[in-house]
């Protein structure tokens, strides 16, 4: 035999003869949670005043700082990117290439599709840097005068 049990339709008997007695007590129950909390529970229930502003408020609707120029830096970051950054909101606004080991050699690679970037140079930008591409840092060529090239072929100094 199979019994089939189905929820009903509105609260059970014994939920709605709770919900009368609490409502029932309201009082009772309200007075002995203040006393409990010293007058905290009905503190609590009560409407808190909105804040009033003080003194004079001025709302500025114009449009906000103007954007100062950006300033260009070449900045070589702790994983070999080479990029231009604006000094101003630290934004890359340049990934020039990538400064990677080679021959156990470090060797810059330039930002070109040939190179396998995703996200190529500019022309303008790659034909002035051509030939530090494959330039290997030995030497007195380090990752201080890679930049000092990189900063005078595009003019940023």
């Amino acid at each position: 035999m199979v019994e089939i049990i189905s929820k009903r339709d509105g609260p059970r008997r014994e939920d709605a003869a709770f919900r009368r007695l609490l409502s029932e007590n309201r009082s009772t129950i309200t007075r002995l949670a203040d006393q409990f909390s010293a007058g905290a529970y009905s503190a609590s229930k009560a409407a808190k005043p909105k804040p009033q502003p003080q003194g004079l408020i001025f709302h500025d609707m114009g449009t906000g700082a103007p954007a100062r120029e950006p300033l260009p830096r070449i900045r070589v970051s702790l994983n070999g990117r080479v990029i231009v950054v604006d000094e101003n909101t630290s934004r890359q606004l340049h990934h020039l290439g990538q400064v990677t080991a080679r021959d156990g050699s470090e060797t810059f690679v330039l930002a070109t599709s040939e190179n396998g970037f995703f996200a190529p140079l500019d022309e303008p930008i790659a034909t002035r840097l051509a030939d530090l591409d494959n330039q290997t840092l030995s030497g007195d060529r380090t990752e201080e005068w890679l930049v000092a090239e990189i900063g005078r072929r595009l003019e940023l100094e």
